[in-house]
């Protein structure tokens, strides 16, 4: 979705993406989303990744479960 707002830039930035735009053959709306794209594209990978720290502790939860699947069960299951 193209959402439209308004840019404040300096004269001779502008100038330079105009130069590009024409030299192509495309709008400076064109060479602006490009811009824009390019930007949000290397500050996404920059950005550090969200940590769910659900579970802290010693070891791997999930082997530690794997390991000892039917513990829970036998602990309630007696006969």
């Amino acid at each position: 979705m193209i959402r439209r707002t308004t840019l404040a830039a300096e004269s001779a930035d502008l100038s330079v993406l105009e130069a590009e735009a024409r030299r192509r053959g495309i709008s400076l709306a064109t060479v602006l989303r490009e811009v824009v794209a390019e930007a949000a594209r290397a500050r996404r990978a920059a950005a550090p990744r969200p940590h769910w720290g659900l579970f802290e502790g010693p070891g791997h939860l999930a082997q530690q479960s794997a390991d000892d699947e039917d513990a829970p069960a036998a602990g309630r299951l007696r006969s």
